[in-house]
Parts: structure tokens; sequence; C-alpha cells
């Protein structure tokens, strides 16, 4: 299995966070890369840095504003009389009857959903190189390979079209769908992150050639709270292509695994040409930010149950927060991947 990291997504390490009022330590440690390789070289899978894709596989998905924001804000930022270390936002518009801003700090509050996505100096090139990290994956897929993987640091699936929150910058996944789409007239996207999706589902909510599937832990009472909820089907021609599977907080293993059975039925009725999938790993029992209780072996259940569907997918990493088991999981879930070896379905 080809799997593919930029030794420049290491340099992303935010420290700024805002926890239940206080400012807390950032979730997206540099230390998650160095854990997540880990659990490759467990497997004997080496990686392989991408090439850069074009800039117009960033603006398939995300709007030019969004991507010029990213590039210069940290540069811009520093210009600020007494300026932090990161970009974080003390402003937000009510974007529905906003215009769009020319200072900083009022991009900053237009691009930057909630403050637990400072941009640091070296954040937006290892957003960018995550995106390349996607692509090349997408790429390899359709190349023939039956599973890629992409070691995607920041992680991306709470950003949509323009703006980040939760972690992320670019929408990795979102991106890897819409290259998928040159080749595909139909691309599913499956998440498995603890969180649900929100940029992801935005980007494509209204769309029918690309079916979003997420399955995660109630939003009622966890992030990102205002979206992720089962009525939340898709509008327009999307209408019926977006899946929300919801899942009660501390579900284990078996809820799960039969709400991954859900949404891979769910994906083989929509019959699509090739699949990109969310590989979040905070839904473990023992991830920090805590929601789900899966068990380690749990993962490698999943992993061969979503290979076992037979069409060919691009991972991408999401979350899977600092713990001892990080590894293991990441380890878990591709072995389970690779153990199933199923023949892959060509359109």
């Amino acid at each position: 299995m080809k799997c593919f990291h930029a030794p420049e997504t290491m340099d992303h390490d935010p420290e700024f966070r805002l926890t239940h009022g206080r400012v807390a330590r950032n979730a997206e440690r540099a230390e998650r890369g160095r854990l997540l390789l880990a659990g490759l070289d467990r497997l004997g899978l080496a990686t392989q840095a991408p090439p850069a894709c074009a800039a117009s596989d960033l603006t398939a998905v995300h709007t030019p504003e969004f991507v010029a924001f990213l590039e210069t804000a940290w540069t811009e930022w520093q210009e600020l009389p007494n300026a932090g270390p990161e970009v974080v936002p003390n402003t937000h518009p009510q974007k529905h009857r906003a215009s769009y801003p020319r200072h900083i700090l009022g991009r900053a509050g237009w691009h930057l959903a909630d403050p637990s996505a400072p941009i640091g100096e070296h954040s937006w090139i290892a957003t960018r190189r995550a995106a390349d990290c996607a692509v090349a994956a997408a790429q390899a897929v359709l190349d023939g390979e039956p599973m890629a993987y992409a070691l995607c640091r920041p992680p991306g699936h709470h950003s949509d079209a323009d703006s980040a929150s939760g972690h992320c910058l670019l929408n990795n996944a979102a991106i890897a769908a819409a290259y998928l789409r040159q080749k595909h007239d139909r691309v599913a996207i499956l998440d498995i992150d603890v969180h649900h999706g929100n940029g992801t589902q935005a980007i494509f909510y209204d769309r029918a050639d690309v079916l979003t599937v997420s399955i995660h832990a109630d939003p009622m009472d966890y992030y990102p709270f205002f979206n992720g909820h089962a009525h939340e089907a898709g509008q327009g021609e999307g209408e019926g292509f977006n899946l929300n599977l919801v899942l009660a907080r501390d579900s284990g293993d078996a809820p799960w695994h039969e709400a991954i059975r859900r949404g891979l039925d769910r994906i083989a009725e929509f019959a699509p040409g090739a699949m990109v999938l969310s590989l979040g790993l905070d839904a473990h029992e023992n991830d920090p930010l805590r929601g789900l209780a899966v068990t380690t072996e749990g993962f490698r259940v999943a992993g061969r149950m979503i290979a076992e569907a037979g069409l060919p997918f691009a991972m991408v990493q999401e979350g899977g927060y600092l713990s001892d088991d990080l590894t293991d999981n990441l380890a878990a879930f591709l072995g389970g991947a690779m153990e199933a070896a199923a023949p892959v379905r060509t359109t």
C-alpha cells in the first residue's frame, strides 16, 4: 500500500486553544505525526513525499479568498502592534448579512470559525503539503491501487469552502474527492472520525455526484454542535446524498460497526467509482477528546469491513489525539484493511 507523508507537516505545532474559558495547549500537536509514523513502521509501510498538487485542486473546493488568506495570514498578522505568535480571531461576522473585510483582524474572524485552528509561521506550508498528500493518495487510487494512505496534518474535515475550525485548515478529504471526480462520475466520502465532518458536508451539501456519510458522536452535546444531525440529508440536487449516522456518547464497538455497515450499504447503493475515507482515530476509548469508546480491536474490524466493501479508496488522516494507543490504532486499522485483501470493483 502506498503511503504519503510530507516532513514539512511536522512543523505545524499550534499552541493556542480556548477550552472552557481557559487558554490551553492545542490538541493538534506535532507528536501526533510521530505516533502515526510509528504505526506505519510497525506494519513495514514506508512513506513517500508527495509531489505538489495544482493550486486548482485547492480551489476546486475552497474559495480563492480562503486559500489566499491561509497563505498570507501569518505574515500580515506579524505586522500588527504587539502581535501574538499565532493568528487567533477575536471577532466573527454574521456572514448572512456581512461584507468581506480588508483588514487582517476582520479576515481572521471571517475565515477562522473558532479559536482551535490558530495559524502559525509554518501552518500554510504544512496544510499545503497535507493537501499534496491527499491528492497523491487519490492519484494512487486512480492509478489502480486498491487503497492508499495520506498522513495529513493538520486535518481538514471541519473546514468548509471559506472557513477553518476544529484544528483543520484545508479540507484534505474534500480535495481528494474532487480530484477523484476527474475520472469517476460518482465519488463517496465515508467519515469515521468521532466528530461530524461538518466542513465536508457543507462543501458537497447541494451536490448529487459526491455522497457524504459521517459516523460520529451526537452533536447535541459534542463538537461541532451545530451540524451533524440525522435530518440533514442534503439540499437541492444534493437532497438524499448526505447521511449522518449519529451515535450516543460512549458507544462502543458494536454500535459503531453497525453504523459503518449502514454507511457502506448506502455507499454500495450509490455505486461510486471510488471512495475517500476520512480516517479519524479519535473514536477510541482512550482518546483525550473522548466521545465514543471504540477499542483497538474495533478499529481492526472496521478496517476489514471497509476494505471488504470492494471499492478503491484513499484514506485521509483526520483526528486521533495524543494517547499511548494512537500508534496501535492506526496499525490495527490499516492491518485489518490489508488483511481483507478484497478484490476491487472497477467501473
